[in-house]
């Protein structure tokens, strides 16, 4: 399959080889580099609560060995020709990726294929990454702002996986073994559950022949990989205060908001760069230029494949609490009361549309971001339906979305205890 792209843009192809595995290729002639990335649909949303932080630790013990090479032979392998290898997991996906000259690709992809297929997760260096991530989970406990969105998130998520941290807690991944590893490996590392994008100078035809070689022979097992099923979230606001000795009140608010196949999802997304994106954004002028109120301010909405939250945070003296937690709700919440001006929507639009074209101007960046409309189920395709829907938005439309989830946020504070009141 040949999807032809508007002029100045790579041409993608797409294929699916024999084993279920997708392989996106982009033809990029532009730098003697290809990046590529294996991105398997399974990352934290898949855990158990008893086994949170799973897959970030699974992610961190791919490249620690295979059946055939020590950390330290993965390593000079891949430093010996200036390339690099990285992994990670995300909510809903993990990753293993690549970049190389062009000369070393297929050496580079070779071991990538075996790193994928056959991690030996060895005991010591399972023990080394577990004690630095539980080292990790107590820092966080020194880290404000950190502490006061985890207990947002828990609030907002309830029993669904989305509500712990990515790493996990402590109890989880103390109880982890790397059977538990070897488990979820063999589960969800399978070729019908993987997308591999290809960017960069090479041709499409070789990166598939590649791909086939190294890969082609991965099996799929026959039975297929349960649908996710998630709790229900919390329907309840609550609204929550830490008291912690800090020179400054973090003020954070969470509206339960739906995930990347709701037709309200681009609609959301303008209105988190509208109000909480950059100098320019309505926070930053109404809350920290013009009322002096916030240190930082700045809104998100991440995109998830389960229910999402559109986050609004901001730094405050512990003076200023109460007013400034009453002006953030103000302003996010009239936007359900008064449509964006004909300038605000245009210049919202042009920021949130300049500021896509930037992040996808590497080969990487490209790969990443088609790989993973791929594993959202949104395909290639959502790239342009994407933009095209953000230039047809109008103010209406805005307006009705902000109206009906910017309603009831769910509320932590954390700051002096004086200032609780």
């Amino acid at each position: 399959m040949t999807l032809s792209s508007p002029a100045k843009r790579p041409i993608l192809h797409r294929t699916v080889l024999g084993n279920g595995l997708t392989v996106l290729v982009i033809e990029n002639a532009v730098a003697d580099i290809v990046s590529a990335r294996l991105l398997i649909k399974a990352g934290t949303g898949r855990e158990a609560r008893s086994q949170a932080g799973l897959f970030s630790l699974l992610a961190s013990l791919l490249t620690k060995g295979t059946t055939h090479r020590s950390s330290m032979d993965i390593a000079e392998q891949v430093e010996s020709v200036g390339a690099s290898v990285g992994t990670d997991a995300s909510v809903d996906y993990s990753l293993i990726s690549l970049k190389t000259v062009t000369a070393d690709f297929e050496t580079i992809l070779a071991l990538v294929a075996e790193i994928a297929r056959d991690p030996s997760f060895p005991e010591a260096e399972f023990d080394l990454e577990r004690y630095l991530t539980l080292q990790s989970l107590r820092s966080m406990k020194e880290q404000p702002f950190t502490l006061a969105f985890n207990a947002l998130r828990a609030a907002m998520y309830g029993d669904h996986p989305y509500g712990l941290p990515g790493i996990g807690t402590e109890a989880s991944v103390a109880n982890l073994t790397p059977d538990d590893l070897r488990q979820a490996h063999q589960a969800f590392f399978r070729p019908d559950n993987c997308i591999m994008v290809v960017s960069g100078r090479i041709q499409p035809e070789a990166a598939i022949a590649l791909a086939e070689h190294y890969l082609g022979d991965w099996a799929a097992p026959e039975t297929a990989i349960p649908a996710p099923s998630y709790p229900p979230v919390p329907t309840t606001a609550t609204h929550a205060v830490i008291p912690q000795s800090t020179n400054q009140s973090i003020l954070i608010l969470g509206y339960p908001t739906p995930a990347v196949h709701d037709p309200a999802y681009a609609a959301l997304k303008l209105l988190s760069t509208y109000l909480g994106n950059g100098l320019s954004s309505r926070l930053f002028v109404e809350l920290r230029e013009k009322r002096g109120l916030a240190y930082d301010v700045s809104a998100f909405y991440p995109t998830r494949l389960s229910h999402s939250q559109f986050v609004a945070h901001m730094g405050t003296a512990p003076e200023n609490q109460a007013i400034a937690l009453q002006g953030l709700r103000h302003e996010i919440e009239r936007l359900g009361q008064e449509p964006l001006t004909k300038d605000d929507l245009e210049a919202t639009k042009n920021k949130l549309l300049g500021q896509y074209a930037l992040g996808k101007q590497t080969n990487a960046q490209l790969g990443q971001l088609l790989g993973w409309y791929e594993v959202l189920g949104l395909g290639v395709e959502f790239d342009q339906v994407f933009q095209d829907t953000i230039r047809a938005i109008t103010a209406d439309q805005a307006l009705a979305v902000a109206n009906r989830y910017f309603r009831d946020p769910f509320t932590v504070v954390l700051g002096p205890e004086l200032a609780t009141g």
